[in-house]
């Protein structure tokens, strides 16, 4: 369920100028945790700008096994695939409760129309996209499990900080079972590389190790 609103000067003001007039073309939508806003697969022809909360882009197999994409926040949009009139490409769902504008595929266009520069700006962001599917699926590629969550933990922190990333999400991003981002998970705490800490965060202690 989600409530729906035209969009005002103060839920836009933090947004750059450009996405503050994109945005003022749209509604604004409240969303609970758990929401799911794009279904892959479907036809649509809706983008959404993340104004407050996040959202996670993933895609599922016929077994229901899921592979994360990214996750977006405040001053990000999403959707923007389908804008060709293809098929959905990927699920978006919220990942907490989530304030976002949804714009039409012609609500688009016409800001592209009244704003040329924008379609640089937006043709920027698919290729940014593009790329990091690119490196994302050449890890999956090349690397096995333990090389692709221990590219995830150095990115997600330097040693000292909190990773705040549950066992399920880790298997999300990795595109491997829970149990095995377990496993490897209390392999590290008990080598003394991770430590686990209040409401099931880590801390990555030292540099991890090249192999497992």
């Amino acid at each position: 369920m989600h409530s729906e609103a035209s969009v005002t000067d103060l839920d836009i003001a933090a947004l750059p100028p450009s996405l503050r007039q994109l945005a003022a073309r749209g509604l604004v939508r409240n969303y609970g945790r758990g929401a799911v806003l794009i279904e892959e697969g479907s036809q649509g022809d809706s983008l959404y700008l993340v104004l407050s909360g996040s959202l996670r882009v993933y895609g599922c197999d016929a077994r229901g096994r899921e592979v994360t994409y990214g996750i977006y926040g405040s001053g990000e949009y999403v959707g923007e695939m389908s804008l060709d009139g293809g098929l959905r490409s990927a699920s978006v769902i919220t990942e907490e409760a989530s304030r976002c504008v949804m714009l039409t595929r012609a609500s688009l266009l016409a800001h592209i129309a009244a704003h040329p520069e924008f379609a640089f700006e937006l043709l920027t962001k698919v290729i940014r996209r593009a790329r990091a599917a690119t490196l994302s699926t050449k890890q999956l590629a090349l690397n096995d499990v333990y090389g692709r969550l221990r590219a995830l933990l150095e990115s997600s922190s330097t040693a000292g900080d909190d990773i705040m990333l549950t066992h399920q999400a880790m298997a999300h991003r990795l595109g491997c079972s829970r149990e095995m981002v377990s496993k490897l998970v209390k392999d590290l705490e008990q080598g003394g590389y991770l430590t686990r800490i209040a409401n099931g965060r880590y801390q990555r202690l030292r540099a991890l190790p090249i192999r497992w």
